[in-house]
């Protein structure tokens, strides 16, 4: 995969500056903080989401959303009617029945409101890629996700995703206050890019492992999952279930793998 999308996560669009008191000192100061706005997905021009998230690549988020919740997705814009906040999306054969819950979230989550654990994994066939890599690039990822996260430099505020290829090189980072948010933008970036399935691609994401992200990964059909922090009981098993390779608590000098460990290689 040629195309290489390092984002613009620095922009005016994310970041907004405070008036703040520094402690004990009482020094007025500014700060930086991460913007947290609301987005109105649309299908259709019928709203269908909203969901808290960082303003910029709005598209992309809409579009990720929609693919995460077994959506046929055609395309994401403005709509006509210029709403502020506002995406609508074209999708074939969509069905309103399927999205039948309370979907504000807060984090473009895939599972709050639903009733049934099973409706949240019925769009995510197990993963059969055949990819492997070595150990040492997997646990070279996290500090490259770092070092392009550039709103979070100023802001200490947001969730990244980033996505590699198999030689570990940075595809696409997305920045966002809800960490579903950021993956739901690359997942919406490489289907712009005709990059889906992410079969021979890697996700690596800033903090934990819930099974919203794990769901995520497995309907982006992506084999392997690498994660900062702790994964969550669920997305275990939802890993294993769809054969994804999990990754938890990765550093330079090791890592935990939770699943399908056979694709990595010393």
């Amino acid at each position: 995969m040629a195309v290489r999308d390092r984002g613009d996560s620095g922009s005016a669009y994310s970041v907004a500056s405070a008036d703040v008191v520094r402690a004990p000192s009482g020094r007025v100061d500014s700060d930086q903080l991460a913007v947290e706005e609301p987005l109105e997905i649309r299908i259709g021009g019928v709203p269908i989401a909203v969901t808290m998230r960082t303003p910029g690549h709005d598209e992309e988020l809409a579009v990720g959303f929609c693919i995460s919740e077994g959506i046929r997705v055609r395309s994401a814009r403005v709509p006509d009617d210029l709403a502020a906040n506002t995406i609508d999306v074209a999708a074939d054969a969509f069905d309103p029945k399927r999205v039948q819950r309370n979907f504000y979230t807060s984090s473009s989550c895939g599972v709050c409101g639903k009733g049934a654990l099973e409706a949240v994994a019925v769009e995510a066939p197990r993963v059969e890629s055949g990819l492997r890599v070595t150990t040492a690039l997997v646990t070279s990822l996290p500090d490259q996700l770092r070092a392009a996260q550039r709103a979070f430099a100023q802001t200490g505020g947001v969730h990244a995703t980033g996505l590699f290829d198999r030689s570990g090189e940075l595809l696409c980072v997305r920045e966002d206050v809800g960490r579903h948010n950021a993956m739901d933008k690359v997942i919406g970036w490489a289907y712009a890019n005709d990059a889906l399935p992410l079969a021979n691609e890697i996700l690596c994401v800033s903090g934990r492992l819930s099974f919203e992200l794990v769901q995520k990964a497995a309907v982006a059909g992506c084999p392997i999952v690498v994660a900062v922090g702790a994964p969550s009981t669920l997305a275990v098993e939802l890993a294993r279930d769809r054969g994804v390779t999990l990754c938890g608590f990765t550093r330079r000098d090791g890592m935990n793998v939770y699943s399908e460990s056979w694709r990595l290689e010393d």
